[in-house]
């Protein structure tokens, strides 16, 4: 999970412009109610002009990335009023538009989610497209030989599709507890083609994995802590609860993966986890391990990856 931008709610009633007309007057307008109700944003996007753009462009059929070609496009009335529909659902529901609209983009790859699932949003789908896996001068582990994945937690299934398709060679075992959230992953898996690559399995955690061992072991698991949990804002709310609570520290997820990961590991393999603010608190747990720290474009000290040999 990301963290939120946090900001308090309007209830302003929304005008309805007829002198708009065309894709970016109506980015725009989101745009401006979206910041002057006060929203918070974070479920896939990061402001309001990113909600607003991804909002008004799948409102369309298009993808958040075809905007600019876009931009100037007449709509039609029936077009209008759908975007206006979901504009004034967004202000006043505080439904995330992910939700609204049954899609997300993750590195630029399209998503089905609602809220049987928490909304795309990992730092870990950065870090496996990029230079730790294959970089010329540093490898955690090479692609090619990367013949095995499991992404615990896996939710939507996102990281799992984005795993096959970074590792050409691997067959990826993806686990959720919650037979909804499995659900809303075989949706995915099927429209990207990879029933093949992508197994789905429920169970808690390892237990339906019998003694498989992977090469990579991806998790993005449930990590608000007490506090945080009592401090979410309303968008926050419309999504599984289970998928955020990490319990009072938030790391009982956390604790349970690492003490057990060990056993499903290769020799070169590693586990790659994404905890958020908890670095302090993951440290102070297990003083004897040496983590490595991933910083991202966005983030810092967020994500961490322990090699087997830490692991044993």
């Amino acid at each position: 999970m990301r963290r939120p931008v946090k900001r308090a709610a309007s209830r302003a009633r929304l005008s309805r412009p007829a002198e708009f007309e065309t894709v970016i007057d109506f980015v725009r307008h989101a745009a401006t109610q979206f910041s002057a109700s006060r929203l918070a944003f974070g479920q896939g996007t990061d402001d309001a002009v990113g909600d607003a753009v991804l909002l008004v462009c799948s409102a369309l059929s298009l993808a958040p990335q075809d905007f600019d070609a876009f931009a100037n496009a007449r709509l039609g009335a029936q077009e209008k009023r759908k975007i206006f529909d979901l504009i004034e659902a967004r202000v006043h529901t505080r439904k995330p538009v992910p939700y609204l609209i049954n899609r997300v983009y993750m590195r630029g790859v399209p998503f089905y989610v609602d809220e049987r699932v928490i909304i795309p949003r990992s730092f870990l789908g950065e870090i496996i497209e990029g230079d730790l896996f294959g970089g010329e001068e540093f490898s955690l582990v090479a692609p090619d030989a990367v013949e095995r994945v499991l992404d615990l937690c896996t939710g939507s299934g996102c990281l799992a599709i984005l795993a096959a398709m970074r590792f050409p060679n691997a067959q990826v075992d993806a686990v959720d507890v919650s037979a909804e959230a499995l659900a809303v992953a075989k949706l995915n898996v099927a429209e990207h083609g990879l029933e093949d690559r992508v197994a789905l399995h429920r169970g808690d955690l390892f237990a339906p994995l019998g003694k498989t061992s992977y090469d990579l072991i991806l998790t993005n698991p449930p990590y608000v802590d007490a506090a945080g949990m009592k401090a979410l804002p309303p968008e926050y709310r419309h999504e599984p609860k289970r998928a955020l609570d990490g319990g009072t520290d938030g790391i009982d997820i956390v604790r349970r993966i690492v003490d057990e990961a060990g056993a499903h590991l290769t020799a070169q393999g590693g586990l790659l986890c994404e905890i958020g603010r908890g670095r302090a608190v993951v440290e102070e747990a297990y003083p004897d391990k040496s983590f490595l720290w991933i910083d991202t474009a966005s983030s810092s000290g967020e994500v961490f990856w322990l090699g087997a040999d830490q692991l044993v």
